[in-house]
C-alpha cells in the first residue's frame, strides 16, 4: 500500500502556484500557505504583463526556457487561457553582447537576427538604437496574474490541493515522529510530511524560523530585495499605427532598462518601463512601502525621450514590483532534511515559472533533482 503523503506549499506566488500544481497534478495531496491572496499586488507575481525571452548569456537559462516553454503550452492547454501573447524581443546596448547571445540561441535552435543600428531603427522607428541589435521572434509578453490563477485553479481541480489565505505562516517546527508543523501568526497550525518555501520578498525575514540545518543557512546567499518602479508611457499615435511593439533589453554602461508591451495592466495603450534594479533596496517585503521616487520618474522619463520616441514620455500609469536578488541573479532551488526552498529569482523567474513548479515538485519528493548552480552550496561565500 502506498501511503500518501501531505506537502505545504508557503506562498501562492508563481513559483508557489507552479509547484502546487505540479504536485497535484501527480497525485500529491497539498496544502497552499498565502499570506494575503494568490497573485496579490505586494509580492512578485501580480499584473499582466512579464518578459518571456531566451536570449541569456548563460546557456542553462536558455535551454531551461526552452523546456519551460513546452510546460507553458501544457498549461494554457489545461488551464483555456492564453496566457503568453507573442511579440518578440530586441537586445541591444553596449553591454549586451549580441554576438554572443546570437550563438547561444542557434545552438538552442532558436530563429534569430543580428541587425546594424541603422536597419533596426528603420524596422522599429518607435526605438532608438546605437548599436547592433538583435531580434528574436519568439520571445513574448505573460500574464503573471492569470497564470497563478490557473495554476492554483488546476491545483484545486484535481481534488489534491487546497489553499489557505490570509495565512501569514510565523514558523516551521520540526514533529518528533517526523514532518512538520507550520504555524500560523495566528495561532494555526497545518501539518505535513514536506514543506516547499517559495515566499519571495517575504523570505529574508522568514528564513531563520524555517527549522532548516544550520550548515544550510549559513552557506545561503545574501539576500537583496528591492522595491522596483515601473511606469506605463502612452503609444505616440503616429508612431503606433500599425506597429508592432516588442519587447526590448538594453544593457549599458548608464543603465540596465527593460520595456515592454503593458497588457492589461496598461489598458493595452502603453509601453511598461523600467530599469533593472534601479528600485530602493529594502529589508524584505515587510518594509515596502508601494512609494515611486520622484528621481526615478525623472530617470525613466529622460530615458523614454532618448531611446522611445514611440511613446510620449509621461507616464499615465506607475507601480512597484519586489525583486529578491542573489549576487550571481542565480535562483536559488534546494532542499535540507525535507524543506524545499524555491525563492530569489532575481527578478527574471517569471518566465521559468513551470519549470520551477517542476523543479521543486521534484526536489520534494525525491524524484529529480536541480541545476547545481541552483544549489545552496554553489552560493558559498556570496
Amino acid at each position: 500500500m502506498v501511503l500518501m503523503r501531505e506537502y505545504i506549499v508557503i506562498g501562492a506566488g508563481l513559483a508557489g502556484a507552479a509547484t502546487a500544481w505540479e504536485l497535484a497534478s501527480r497525485g500529491e495531496q497539498v496544502t497552499v500557505l498565502e499570506r494575503s491572496t494568490p497573485a496579490n499586488d505586494a509580492g512578485s507575481s501580480h499584473g499582466s504583463a512579464r518578459i518571456l525571452r531566451y536570449a541569456y548569456p548563460d546557456p542553462l537559462y536558455t535551454r531551461l526556457l526552452v523546456r519551460a516553454r513546452r510546460r507553458w503550452d501544457e498549461l494554457e492547454e489545461a488551464g483555456g487561457h492564453r496566457l503568453i501573447t507573442p511579440t518578440g524581443s530586441l537586445d541591444h546596448g553596449s553591454l549586451r553582447d549580441v554576438t554572443e547571445l546570437a550563438a547561444i540561441l542557434d545552438a538552442a535552435g532558436m530563429e534569430n537576427e543580428v541587425l546594424s543600428a541603422e536597419d533596426a531603427r528603420s524596422r522599429w522607428p518607435q526605438f532608438a538604437f546605437d548599436t547592433e541589435v538583435l531580434w528574436h521572434p519568439d520571445a513574448g509578453v505573460l500574464d503573471a496574474q492569470t497564470t497563478v490563477e490557473t495554476m492554483v485553479g488546476l491545483a484545486e481541480a484535481t481534488g489534491h490541493a487546497r489553499v489557505l489565505t490570509d495565512w501569514t505562516v510565523a514558523g516551521v517546527d520540526r514533529r518528533s515522529g517526523g514532518g512538520f508543523t507550520v504555524r500560523s501568526a495566528t495561532g494555526e497550525t497545518v501539518d505535513g510530511d514536506a514543506v516547499v518555501v517559495a515566499a519571495g520578498g517575504w523570505l529574508p525575514s522568514l528564513l531563520a524560523d524555517l527549522s532548516l540545518p544550520a550548515g544550510f543557512i549559513e552557506s545561503f546567499p545574501r539576500l537583496e530585495v528591492r522595491q522596483e518602479q515601473a511606469f506605463h508611457l502612452p503609444y505616440r499615435e503616429e508612431l503606433a499605427a500599425g506597429q508592432d511593439w516588442p519587447t526590448s533589453i538594453h544593457i549599458s554602461p548608464e543603465i540596465v532598462a527593460y520595456s515592454l508591451p503593458g497588457g492589461r495592466d496598461a489598458g493595452f495603450r502603453g509601453q511598461k518601463l523600467a530599469e533593472f534594479n534601479g528600485g530602493p533596496v529594502i529589508g524584505s517585503a515587510l518594509d515596502q512601502d508601494g512609494r515611486i521616487r520622484p528621481e526615478m520618474r525623472e530617470r525613466m522619463t529622460a530615458y523614454a525621450k532618448r531611446y522611445l520616441p514611440g511613446v510620449v514620455p509621461e507616464p499615465y500609469a506607475e507601480t512597484t514590483c519586489l525583486f529578491t536578488n542573489t549576487a550571481t541573479e542565480d535562483f536559488v532551488i534546494d532542499e535540507a532534511e525535507g524543506i524545499v526552498v524555491v525563492s530569489a529569482c532575481s527578478g527574471h523567474g517569471a518566465k521559468f515559472a513551470p519549470l520551477l513548479g517542476e523543479l521543486a515538485a521534484d526536489l520534494a519528493t525525491g524524484t529529480g533533482s536541480v541545476p547545481e548552480q541552483f544549489r545552496v552550496a554553489a552560493h558559498r561565500g556570496r
